[in-house]
């Protein structure tokens, strides 16, 4: 399986993640279909964008209620909406997108005001 992105050191270096610069993040086919019938209009939408939010986010963040990695980035398609794709770590260490849903926008000024995502410098 090839990687779809990689964690940089600069996300490593802002969120002070555990890992080494360059770790791999993975999409596996049963992540895809978990994404597919949890959020299956957001998937359809952007799908096709998941490794441009990996590779480009405009914010990320720790989730502390399960410690996954949160990548999100604003998109301009019928709407404007920002789309999070959530990385977790396998127990074998490999870290795999595994969810990709749209965000509330009033929730997600929130957490760049809290400072829960923080903004990256693209």
């Amino acid at each position: 399986m090839q990687p779809i992105a990689h964690i940089t050191q600069e996300i490593i270096d802002l969120l002070g993640l555990p890992c080494q610069g360059n770790t791999p993040i993975y999409l596996g086919q049963t992540n895809r279909a978990h994404m597919q019938s949890s959020h299956p209009q957001d998937y359809q939408k952007y799908q096709e964008y998941i490794g441009l939010i990996l590779t480009e986010p405009e914010y990320v963040g720790v989730n502390p209620s399960d410690q996954s990695l949160e990548y999100v980035r604003a998109f301009q398609i019928d709407e404007h909406e920002y789309v999070k794709v959530a990385v977790r770590v396998s127990l074998s260490g490999r870290y795999y997108a595994r969810t990709l849903y749209v965000l509330n926008p009033t929730r997600v000024h929130n957490f760049i005001q809290r400072g829960t995502l923080k903004c990256l410098t693209v």
